[in-house]
């Protein structure tokens, strides 16, 4: 573990790996380097999480400082990115690391934001964006052997997204 708040764990047989996306990220520097050597362990399935979202309809914008983290972790195979930052809740296809549908290997992105803090509206929809919830609410995540399956849990019923996918 690293005291710069980027670690990795196992759970259910999925490779887990906690960013920084307020340090630096750029290619060569420690946080990169480590993901790099992190990535070369063997998993069949792998998450990674950080605070501000590479991609986002949000008002805050698309965080291209998380760039180089998200070509690392496309290029290794990974499955699922988790963010914070805007408070919303939106799902994203698989996307490549230029925001491309690229349903063989992409990355499919969520942005759960709706904990309690004031809400966002959002501004631009994005492409590969599939779905947007501006409420309070939980994304609950399920991870399985070979596969994901996700429900967003709003406080005030109405809205539902809930799905599946197969890790690469």
């Amino acid at each position: 573990a690293s005291g710069d708040g980027y670690y990795s764990f196992t759970a259910s047989n999925w490779q887990v790996i906690a960013l920084n996306s307020n340090i630096p990220m750029e290619r060569g520097s420690p946080q990169y380097i480590w993901l790099q050597r992190e990535l070369q362990r063997p998993s069949k399935c792998t998450l990674a999480y950080w605070h501000h979202p590479r991609f986002t309809s949000g008002p805050n914008g698309d965080n291209v400082n998380t760039s180089p983290l998200w070509e690392l972790l496309h290029a290794a195979g990974a499955d699922v990115v988790l963010a914070g930052h805007d408070q919303v809740y939106e799902r994203y296809l698989p996307m490549n690391p230029d925001g491309q549908l690229d349903r063989d290997r992409g990355i499919r992105q969520f942005i759960s934001g709706g904990g309690g803090a004031i809400l966002y509206k959002f501004a631009a929809i994005k492409p590969n964006s599939a779905s947007r919830y501006e409420g309070y609410g939980v994304l609950k995540l399920v991870l399985g052997d070979g596969r994901y399956d996700w429900e967003y849990v709003p406080v005030t019923p109405g809205f539902s997204d809930t799905g599946f996918d197969v890790c690469h």
